[in-house]
């Protein structure tokens, strides 16, 4: 048994390091290219955001997001069910939690983040119901309509902010500044940016992993992505468990983004999500986890220690951060191919093919 366990766990680790050593590969040619060395380069970049106290702290601050967007696209992936909405639930939910926030007035701070983030969740969840209505009861394809729906709301959500919700008296496109009580504050450990939401991003985590592994859900979750008509043969009522999974990962889309909101941004600008969105590099968390929960952790710190040493990089080399979007790019190319491969078959068509022409 621990064998065969062992000859598992060892092709998945190698499928997860393989593209990120290819593409760290490629990046150091192009950064021997430059005239600068790669191994200084790369340890620069990454020594400042894992091996020092501060670089370490600010890395989990921008990786608690990303911890979330990953769970919400692998809990979808796991049962073969494609919600490509995250990004657009992320924006929906940190919108709203940001009007909310910046309204309320209590005398509680607690619940005035728990009211926020509850209404982040809230958003995140309508936003998916209607692609998980459509997929349950009416077979239509959800990666379509929550691709369609992305750009419908960020366009919504433009309007919004630059219109009816804008901040009177700023000079750029944002809503009003929320509360300071329903802010998370630093810490102040090491003059890091961490907060609790980081904390309350691993309770989740934790808590996703013992649905997985431990409840009759994970169970439910892997019978459906691995036979959703065999499922539905045995009792289980698959079309009530696509709606439950997509609300759920809609919830922690839109907790991600109240919490980008609540942690970070403080307002809702057109750039909140960033320049490659939180919910896309969700997916690549995903991917690059292999749905585990614990892998997204490692992921999704690995990600954002990449993201926190761009600066670095830039800083005390004389390689352009820009470095750091080739490697991601190339790290999503990697991935993106082995998961066709994965899901098609790729390789084994190819050499089917190969093998019937050197027959023939």
């Amino acid at each position: 048994m621990g064998k065969s366990k062992s000859s598992y766990i060892g092709p998945q680790i190698l499928n997860t390091l393989l593209p990120v050593a290819l593409a760290f590969f490629i990046g150091g040619i192009i950064i021997l290219c430059i005239g600068e060395n790669p191994i200084e380069a790369y340890g620069m970049m990454l020594g400042k955001s894992l091996f020092t106290t501060r670089g370490f702290l600010n890395t989990l601050h921008y990786a608690s997001p990303l911890l979330l967007t990953g769970l919400a696209i692998a809990i979808t992936f796991k049962a073969n069910i494609f919600n490509m909405g995250v990004e657009g639930q992320l924006l929906f939910g940190g919108f709203f939690a940001g009007i909310v926030g910046a309204s309320l007035d209590l005398s509680s701070p607690v619940l005035e983040k728990v009211i926020c983030m509850a209404i982040g969740m809230a958003c995140g969840v309508l936003f998916a119901l209607v692609p998980a209505i459509l997929r349950a009861y009416f077979h239509v394809d959800e990666m379509v309509v929550t691709l369609m729906l992305n750009y419908a709301m960020i366009k919504v959500l433009e309007y919004l902010s630059s219109g009816p919700f804008r901040e009177a008296g700023s000079g750029y496109v944002c809503t009003p500044t929320i509360n300071g009580s329903a802010m998370f504050k630093r810490l102040g450990i090491d003059n890091s940016r961490l907060t609790m939401f980081f904390f309350l991003a691993l309770a989740v985590l934790l808590a996703m992993t013992f649905i997985f592994m431990k409840t009759k859900l994970g169970l439910q979750i892997t019978a459906i992505g691995n036979n959703p008509d065999f499922a539905e043969a045995t009792g289980m009522r698959v079309r009530r468990k696509i709606i439950l999974l997509m609300c759920i990962s809609g919830a922690l889309a839109g907790l991600a983004g109240s919490g980008q909101m609540m942690s970070e941004k403080f307002k809702y600008t057109l750039t909140f999500s960033g320049t490659t969105g939180l919910g896309w590099d969700g997916m690549l968390i995903a991917l690059l986890g292999r749905h585990n929960p614990i892998g997204i952790l490692l992921a999704a710190i690995f990600f954002s220690a990449l993201k926190t040493g761009a600066d670095n990089i830039n800083m005390y080399t004389s390689v352009p951060k820009e470095i750091v979007g080739i490697l991601q790019s190339l790290i999503i190319l990697f991935l993106a191919v082995q998961f066709l491969d994965e899901r098609f078959g790729v390789r084994a068509r190819i050499r089917k093919w190969i093998g019937g022409k050197e027959a023939a």
